[in-house]
C-alpha cells in the first residue's frame, strides 16, 4: 500500500473573492492525487505549479472531476502567490500548460496578466439549441451564439439585459448535455444592457460538465468574450468584465487586446490575487 502523503495547499484568490487552491513544487504527485486533492478541496480549480524544461514555471489543472488546460483565476491567484512570496524577480515570465507556452506580465501594482492564445471562432449554434435548457426569450437574437477559444472552448450566449441575466434558471442536466454535444468547457452568457460605470458586459458563467454549476470569475472566457465583442460589438483594447453577482462572489475581470488591422495579435486577462490561507491534506 502506498505511504500516505501530506500536502501543503495554498488557497489563493484572484479578481476577488474566487478561491482556487495550489499545490506548490510538489512534482512526486501523480494524475490521480491531484484529482483527489482537487476533489477534498472542493474549489473550481487547484493548479499544481512545478519547474519546467519549456518555460519558467509548469502549471496544471484540475477540478474536482477532470483535468483542465488552462484556468485564468487559478493563474493569476498563484502569481499573486508567488510575488507575495518574492520568488519573482522580473515582469515577464512564461509558463507551460496544456493550452501550450503562455507569457504572463506582473505589475510594479501586483496585477497580474497572464496571456491567452489567440481566438479562434467555431460554429455558430441556433436558438433552438437551448430550448430546453433555459428561457430562450431571454437571448439577444441580434448577436450570435458562438463557440469561442482562446485557450478552452465556450458558448458565448448573448442575454438582453442584465436583469435577464439575473434571472437565468438554466436546466443544468440538459446544459451538461449539450457541453458535451459541442465539446466545450460551458456556457458564458453575458448583457450588455443596464451597464454602468465603464463595465463593458456582465457575466455568468456555467459549466455543470464539470460539476461546477456557476462560477464567480472565469478568466478564460472573458477573454474569448472580448475576442467576440471584437469581432461583432466594438473594437477596443480594453474590455472590463462583472461576474458573480449570483453567488454574492462580485468580481471585476480585464482584458487587454493587441491588434493591428483590425486582427487579435495578443489576448491578456488581468486582476488581483491574494493568499487567503494555508492548509494541509492527507492522501
Amino acid at each position: 500500500m502506498e505511504k500516505i502523503k501530506m500536502v501543503d495547499i495554498y488557497v489563493v484568490s484572484a479578481f476577488s473573492k474566487n478561491k482556487a487552491g495550489l499545490v506548490f513544487d510538489r512534482p512526486d504527485l501523480n494524475s490521480i492525487q491531484k484529482m483527489a486533492i482537487a476533489k477534498e478541496l472542493g474549489y473550481a480549480e487547484t493548479a499544481f505549479i512545478t519547474k519546467s524544461s519549456l518555460a519558467d514555471f509548469r502549471l496544471e489543472y484540475f477540478t474536482p472531476t477532470e483535468e483542465v488546460p488552462l484556468c485564468g483565476h487559478a493563474t493569476i491567484g498563484t502569481f499573486a502567490f508567488l510575488n507575495l512570496m518574492n520568488e519573482l524577480s522580473k515582469s515577464e515570465y512564461t509558463i507551460e500548460t496544456k493550452s501550450g507556452v503562455l507569457s504572463m506580465r506582473v505589475g510594479s501594482d501586483g496585477m497580474v496578466f497572464m496571456e491567452q492564445n489567440a481566438p479562434t471562432f467555431f460554429n455558430v449554434l441556433s436558438l433552438n439549441s437551448f430550448t430546453d435548457c433555459l428561457d430562450t426569450n431571454s437571448i439577444d437574437d441580434k448577436l450570435p451564439i458562438q463557440i469561442v477559444s482562446t485557450g478552452l472552448k465556450d458558448i458565448l450566449l448573448p442575454i438582453k439585459s442584465s436583469k435577464e441575466l439575473q434571472q437565468l434558471d438554466p436546466n443544468f442536466s440538459v446544459m451538461t448535455e449539450l457541453s458535451k454535444e459541442q465539446n466545450v468547457i460551458g456556457v458564458h452568457a453575458f448583457a450588455l444592457e443596464d451597464i454602468k460605470n465603464n463595465i463593458t458586459a456582465i457575466c455568468r458563467n456555467f459549466a455543470p460538465l464539470y460539476n461546477i454549476n456557476e462560477e464567480s470569475a472565469t478568466g478564460t472566457s472573458n477573454c474569448a468574450l472580448a475576442c467576440y465583442l471584437f469581432k461583432y460589438v466594438e473594437k477596443k483594447s480594453q474590455y472590463i468584465f462583472e461576474q458573480g453577482y449570483n453567488l454574492n462572489n462580485p468580481s471585476k475581470i480585464v482584458v487587454d487586446l493587441t491588434t493591428h488591422d483590425d486582427i487579435i495579435d495578443a489576448v491578456f486577462v488581468g486582476g488581483y490575487g491574494y493568499l487567503v490561507e494555508k492548509k494541509s491534506v492527507s492522501i
